[in-house]
């Protein structure tokens, strides 16, 4: 057994159960790491590209889009510490366009159709989701909401750097849109971090990508980690592919020379927007895991962290929300990040925190078993349920613990 008491038959064993899905066609290419107690497991398997010969490394930079919300999360929590902004004071002071909120009487109602909010949104709204607005869980113009977010480009889709308006127009347009539900209502997902990237940018003073990295990346060694891929580390970025639904076949969604993350976005998206690397993205995992510290630095506070990553929704909240049936059984939702909250199953312990990217990524840190996971496919999930690659993996990362 080793020092971080992980078996070494037993990691061989991922390995083999991940190279299969490689090999089926599943995903190109991926890297499995694991990080328990200083002990770092990394395996990289498979191409950046289909039918390529360029080897996935440790190194490979993939999209990482909705693992992006915690880093956000985290960006809002600093800005919190720094005193600019307060948890529970209206974001209107910062963000005007968002003061005298409408609500929708029925979300699949016209959009006139409105009452006053009761309330207005908070901080606190955004980091949990419950700010009133979000993604809705229907096929496309079921609603005439979803018709009106998709005619402004405010990214309720997949992610489309390249589509989005500069932060000012995008909250310009957001503020013209009604609430779908009351502030503090229920749970709904991914706008919230979008607008904390705006909100983050005005109360710093700082474009959000500077922010980032001045506060996050670079006292955390994040050299690989921002919102497009330098022309002289394009080498190492992995294509992305779309997964059909059906058959499981891959096509292109975005190239690595001359896609969208080439070039600085207009919208630096606080939900879906970086790219990063597995070693970036664990240096990030272990500071939370380790109650904000950082080789003895300190990114955020021991008490920020545990807020962070507490679940903050209440029993009526959870009742209405969810991003698949039964989801929140087993989960709530902290800042930014899911909580397991009962056992269930592959992933974690109770009190286990992280968040997943649709585009083929996937990140828990586990703080009863001192356990770091992480991995990084190019090939996008096709629900808002977890992929089998993403099972195989939690379940072969636990099942490789020898203690």
């Amino acid at each position: 057994m080793s020092a971080g008491g992980l078996s070494a038959a037993r990691l061989g064993r991922m390995h083999d159960v991940m190279a299969g899905h490689v090999a089926r066609g599943d995903v190109p290419g991926l890297v499995t790491l694991v990080s328990r107690r200083g002990e770092v497991y990394v395996d990289a398997i498979g191409a950046t590209v289909v039918g390529g010969n360029e080897p996935v490394r440790r190194d490979t930079i993939f999209r990482i889009s909705s693992m992006t919300k915690p880093i956000t999360a985290t960006a809002a929590m600093i800005v919190v510490e720094g005193g600019a902004l307060r948890l529970d004071d209206p974001v209107d002071r910062l963000l005007p366009e968002l003061a005298g909120r409408r609500v929708l009487k029925r979300v699949d109602g016209p959009l006139d159709d409105t009452v006053p909010a009761h309330r207005p949104i908070t901080v606190r709204d955004l980091l949990t989701f419950t700010l009133g607005f979000g993604m809705v869980m229907a096929p496309p113009d079921t609603y005439p909401i979803q018709g009106a977010m998709d005619e402004l480009q405010l990214g309720q889709g997949p992610p489309s750097p390249s589509t989005m308006p500069a932060p000012d127009e995008w909250i310009r347009r957001f503020g013209t849109l009604p609430l779908m539900y009351q502030p503090g209502e229920r749970w709904m997902y991914n706008t919230g971090s979008e607008v904390l990237g705006v909100l983050i940018a005005r109360a710093s003073g700082q474009p959000f990508g500077t922010f980032l990295h001045e506060h996050i990346f670079e006292p955390l060694g994040m050299k690989d980690t921002g919102f497009s891929v330098p022309a002289q580390h394009v080498a190492r970025f992995a294509t992305a592919y779309w997964t059909d639904p059906v058959s499981g076949a891959l096509s292109l969604y975005d190239k690595a020379d001359g896609g969208q993350w080439s070039r600085p976005p207009a919208f630096p998206s606080g939900a879906a927007g970086l790219v990063s690397t597995a070693d970036d993205y664990l240096a990030f995992g272990q500071m939370l895991l380790d109650r904000g510290r950082k080789s003895g630095e300190r990114i955020l506070s021991a008490p920020s962290v545990a807020l962070m990553t507490t679940d903050q929704l209440t029993a009526e909240q959870k009742a209405v929300s969810g991003l698949v049936p039964g989801y929140f059984d087993g989960h709530g939702w902290g800042f930014g990040v899911a909580v397991v909250t009962s056992r269930d199953g592959a992933l974690g312990s109770v009190g286990t925190f992280g968040w997943d990217g649709g585009l083929g990524t996937s990140w828990y840190s586990d703080p009863r078993e001192d356990l770091t996971i992480i991995l990084m496919t190019q090939a996008a999930w096709t629900s808002p349920s977890p992929p089998a690659v993403c099972l195989d993996f939690w379940t072969s990362a636990y099942q490789a613990l020898e203690d």
